[in-house]
């Protein structure tokens, strides 16, 4: 789970909430991929796996960015390129303009860089229109953000959108809210969703919530790889704790 390439300033400071990876950092990280046989699949692909089962000799990744920023198409797109990688890119969608608009101080992707992108066969999944919490929302207004930030996406690319991205932190201490996003995910055509739950996927994801590993500048080799080993999964246990706690 990336978010921004680029070496602006935090806006936490803390090493987890962290969203920054530096330019030259995210290179080593997608070098150290390809050096050690690791191959970047689409979500679709990652859940026909988990279905069927990996070929014992693959190592698949699935490589997310979030919040559309616009140092996916000029920082992280050439070096995926370079070694043969693709990703997917959740956009939210009030963000992204026919000109370059801005979430988080950030510049934001244009329609035309989607587009070209799209071609080019970056997968592009939805963040919700406004990247609210989404949890705070009626049904009504939570089915909105569903529903017209695909309906966007795939009016400017005329590609089919099946894959979502939950914006913020994924309440999952609240099972009931879990049921509604889940049922309305299935109802508009969403097929497959990831979330900020923290961990590896394994056989008995949701695969409408699907763990990932938060990545910033601050993963070295060593963390890096340990994440990729499963190492970090333990921590899912103590964050869904921390929620609960934390009400």
């Amino acid at each position: 789970m990336y978010h921004s390439i680029s070496t602006a300033p935090e806006l936490d400071d803390r090493p987890y909430y962290r969203t920054r990876t530096h330019p030259p950092v995210f290179r080593r990280q997608i070098e150290f991929l390809s050096r050690n046989g690791y191959q970047s699949i689409g979500l679709s692909a990652a859940i026909h796996g988990l279905d069927c089962g990996f070929p014992s000799t693959e190592k698949p990744v699935v490589i997310t960015f979030d919040d559309g920023y616009a140092d996916f198409y000029t920082e992280a797109y050439p070096v995926l390129c370079q070694y043969g990688y693709t990703a997917t890119v959740f956009l939210p969608t009030a963000y992204i303009g026919d000109t370059p608009r801005h979430f988080e101080n950030t510049a934001c992707l244009t329609w035309n860089q989607v587009r070209e992108l799209s071609r080019d066969g970056v997968e592009f999944g939805s963040h919700s229109v406004t990247h609210t919490q989404l949890a705070c929302l009626s049904v009504a207004k939570l089915q909105d953000e569903l529903r017209d930030s695909k309906a966007a996406i795939e009016d400017k690319t005329a590609v089919d959108v099946t894959s979502f991205a939950y914006p913020g932190a994924f309440p999952s201490h609240l099972p009931e809210f879990k049921d509604t996003l889940h049922q309305l995910l299935a109802e508009n055509g969403y097929r497959v969703g990831v979330c900020t739950m923290i961990g590896t996927v394994r056989m008995s994801s949701d695969p409408h919530f699907l763990e990932r590993l938060p990545i910033n500048t601050l993963d070295d080799e060593r963390l890096f790889a340990a994440k990729l080993a499963g190492s970090y999964d333990w921590l899912r246990h103590a964050q869904k704790l921390y929620k609960s706690l934390k009400g």
